[in-house]
């Protein structure tokens, strides 16, 4: 397991009238038989700081090498060996920034934080900050300010960690990053005007590591930064990492794996094949379409079920405190319940007379909506309701994500039954059951079992790079393989979502373990 920067020990002869060979060319000879006759490169600004340093030390002690996929470079010299080296993985969220700082040394995660995404200020979605962009404020443009604020975001990040260990933020020699696409081009300050124009072209999808100052991050004057690299416009880094967090590409069986954020992404394949696809199922379940939705954290409804006969609502919270709101899982639990219960019929309309609804479901201005926490038990007294219109916004969610599923394994011939694991990343996979997606047509229908949660695979990506030469390999070949399925313009993916927008299905045989509770 080859980190991406490692430490070398060097001894070199002290110079003399007999061998006047430069410092910094004594440095490299010497290193260059340990990397195996491979010479390293000495960045222009490192040439005077590395040579200063190796000639302070008495010309012995340990240098700091990248294993830049051009070849080895030579960035520092330390005359003794540090208890860490540093590197931060980044999962380069449309919302939330998640790090971890990685001892290269051993590949131990060393801390973890997050931080919300400062481009907020300039739009919630992928899509008014790709609008943003395009704008002028004052003298500057809306690119330079939304790299601005996602620079000054993961320096936030870097601080917090840093300063947990007693360290400081130069002293990371390298940045793993791994998000959308789009993100990504803001990360690198790159025009995201085409990503959504069909053919929806990105500026670069596999960009060459680079140097933390070159993007004005206040790291290792050095640093190396690895972004990983995207497949299309609604492809990006994250998933790659979650195939290989996931070890998608290393089964010898058929598998899929689902990344719900601002998107839903899907990758079906095994060691010898890939296909994937993304569509836009994901704000309604990360409880961003509904009034009350948030996403997965403190005081966030996580579970709930409804009893089918009596209508006797139960629910928790993460953290155990009074409800803030619902989140993505959440809700998932409460309209399958709400079906379960008979409280909505299969097109997820209210039926206020049934008795299960009686004292839950109210009349409002836009429609009924179900009472999931009365003002006297919620944070700050105010009652939590979830009403008609959101739940129409989760039955398009939970439509186009069973769409893009079937969609994507028809394009290879493959059926649900035939995947050996469904893996599902992020806070939807960690947070969510299986079964009440299942109930609501969301999942197909199979084996409790097939379902396997990852976490945050974006971060693991990331930090799999950072520590492991063979990692940094596949993801090569992974991005060399994946054949990408555009949905924006198929046909078939428009067809199968109109049939998908019922409970469970137009199609019942489709979920013979749900029950079928008819119209009326």
């Amino acid at each position: 397991m080859q980190s991406l920067v490692e430490l070398y020990q060097v001894k070199a002869n002290p110079p003399s009238l007999a061998d006047n060979t430069g410092d910094l060319d004594r440095l490299k000879k010497s290193l260059s038989g340990i990397l195996k006759d491979k010479n390293p490169v000495v960045p222009y600004a490192r040439i005077a700081p590395v040579a200063e340093a190796f000639r302070h030390s008495g010309f012995k002690g340990y240098a700091v090498v990248v294993h830049h996929p051009t070849g080895p470079q030579l960035i520092d010299f330390f005359a003794e060996a540090p208890e860490f080296l540093v590197g931060m993985a980044l999962d380069l969220g449309t919302t939330h920034l998640e790090a971890s700082l990685v001892n290269l040394l051993s590949g131990t995660v060393l801390a973890r934080a997050a931080e919300e995404n400062g481009q907020l200020e300039f739009g919630a979605d992928i899509l008014a900050r790709i609008h943003f962009a395009s704008t002028k404020v004052g003298d500057r443009s809306g690119l330079d300010l939304l790299h601005e604020r996602v620079i000054e975001s993961i320096h936030k990040l870097a601080v917090e960690l840093v300063g947990r260990l007693k360290l400081k933020t130069s002293d990371i020699v390298a940045l793993s990053v791994s998000g959308n696409t789009t993100m990504a081009h803001f990360f690198l300050k790159q025009n995201p005007y085409h990503l959504c124009r069909e053919p929806y072209i990105p500026v670069v999808n596999a960009p060459d590591p680079l140097q933390a100052f070159e993007l004005g991050l206040d790291l290792h004057p050095a640093a190396v930064v690895w972004v990983m690299p995207s497949i299309g416009s609604y492809f990006g880094g994250d998933l790659i990492s979650g195939i290989l967090a996931s070890g998608l590409d290393q089964q010898d069986k058929t598998c899929m794996l689902i990344d719900v954020g601002t998107n839903a992404e899907v990758v079906v394949g095994n060691h010898d094949w890939l296909i994937a696809c993304a569509g836009a199922a994901g704000p309604a379940l990360e409880g961003g379409v509904a009034k009350m939705g948030m996403r997965a954290g403190i005081g966030a409804i996580e579970h709930c079920s409804i009893d089918p006969e009596s209508g006797k609502f139960v629910y928790q919270t993460i953290g155990g405190t009074p409800a803030r709101g619902i989140c993505g899982s959440g809700v998932i639990d409460l309209v399958a319940g709400l079906y379960l219960a008979r409280i909505i019929d299969i097109r997820g309309k209210f039926r206020p007379k049934q008795p299960q609804a009686a004292g839950r479901v109210i009349e409002q201005k836009d429609g009924p909506a179900y009472i999931v926490v009365p003002a006297d038990e919620a944070h700050e007294g105010r009652p939590i309701l979830l009403s008609q219109v959101d739940i129409d916004a989760l039955m398009r969610s939970k439509a186009a994500m069973y769409s893009i599923l079937t969609t994507i394994t028809n394009q290879v011939g493959v059926a649900f039954k035939d995947l050996y694991h469904i893996y599902v990343a992020g806070a939807f996979g960690e947070h969510i059951s299986p079964r009440q997606a299942i109930v609501l047509g969301m999942l197909p229908d199979l084996p409790l079992e097939v379902y396997r949660p990852l976490g945050n695979s974006s971060l693991a990506g990331a930090e799999m790079m950072l520590s492991d030469a063979l990692a940094r390999e596949r993801c090569r070949k992974v991005a060399a393989k994946i054949t990408y399925v555009e949905l924006n313009v198929n046909q078939e993916f428009m067809i199968r979502f109109s049939g998908s927008r019922f409970i469970p299905h137009t199609d019942h045989a489709l979920f013979p373990s749900v029950p079928f509770h008819g119209e009326s």
